[in-house]
């Protein structure tokens, strides 16, 4: 195989190849001449990864690469590289490295200055954004949230204030307390998109209101299983008198507690570049909540 930018052709290519994410017709033309022309295919899990390569009568050893193996086996695949051969890096479906493994390798091999190709296809945040009717211009992804109630909560309090369109993976098992979650971090009102399943035979794309998605997915226990992307629209500035963030709230109260009213308002808008007058009715409100 050729591979592009052959400037030092005594070492291999290292492909990142995209695999469907559920129907099989999504992978590229260009996927299937890259898995079958290179020397070995570094795959997650073999097992999995067999059957796929079975159903397109592809033969290209297969040797694993997962999360648990990577750091350890990444130099048998940065010797066959270096010694010429191509390898070509997959998950069990998807895009490498998003929520995948092959991070290691792939810094291993560009370190190494072996060529790194990728291979693009099937990416199920992308997907599902696509299909969304989110905004799409800015967005963050999260990945999966943790697991613990505790430090996933702290995740979203974090996220709280985020303008851009969410994007989150979570387990089947986890995602209706992953929206209750949501909801009581981000509201019930802000505008949610539960994407389960995509390209799967019951597939299902469904916005609503978190409360309302929560509620709904509560109701039907089919809504717990398979894989989920659930995009959140981002925070949006409140207008006119309720215009203060909660980071300027913060800012407030905490010179409040040193500084005379007035003064802290003044300083506050200085840090924050809110409205003085803002700030100080804000302040006298606060100071007589305490009262």
């Amino acid at each position: 195989m050729t591979a592009p930018g052959a400037l030092n052709s005594s070492v291999g290519t290292l492909f990142v190849v995209a695999t469907p994410i559920g129907n099989l017709d999504d992978i590229s033309a260009r996927a299937l001449r890259v898995l079958r022309e290179v020397s070995l295919i570094a795959a997650e899990d073999t097992r999995h990864s067999a059957r796929l390569m079975q159903h397109f009568g592809i033969s290209t050893p297969l040797a694993a690469c997962h999360e648990h193996n990577e750091r350890d086996q990444g130099g048998r695949f940065l010797a066959r590289l270096e010694a010429g051969e191509d390898v070509a890096l997959i998950s069990d479906a998807g895009t490498p490295l998003i929520s995948d493994p092959g991070f290691h390798l792939v810094r291993q091999a560009r370190a190494a200055g072996v060529p790194v190709v990728p291979v693009p296809g099937a990416c199920a945040l992308i997907a599902a954004l696509s299909a969304a009717g989110l905004p799409s211009d800015r967005f963050v992804f999260e990945g999966f949230l943790p697991a613990k109630a505790a430090a996933r909560r702290g995740r979203l309090a974090l996220l709280k204030e985020e303008s851009r369109t969410l994007i989150f993976y979570e387990a089947p098992h986890r995602i209706l307390e992953c929206i209750e979650d949501m909801e009581a971090a981000f509201g019930g009102d802000r505008q949610a998109v539960l994407a389960r399943e995509l390209t799967k035979t019951f597939e299902t794309l469904k916005g609503l209101p978190l409360a309302e998605l929560r509620a709904w997915v509560a109701a039907d226990s089919n809504q717990q299983r398979g894989e989920c992307v659930v995009l959140v629209e981002g925070w949006q500035a409140p207008e006119g008198d309720e215009a203060l963030s909660a980071e300027a709230l913060r800012v407030l109260d905490l010179l409040l507690a040193e500084l005379p009213l007035k003064r802290a308002a003044a300083v506050a808008a200085e840090i924050t570049g809110v409205r003085k007058n803002l700030l100080y009715q804000a302040a006298l409100e606060r100071r007589q909540g305490a009262d």
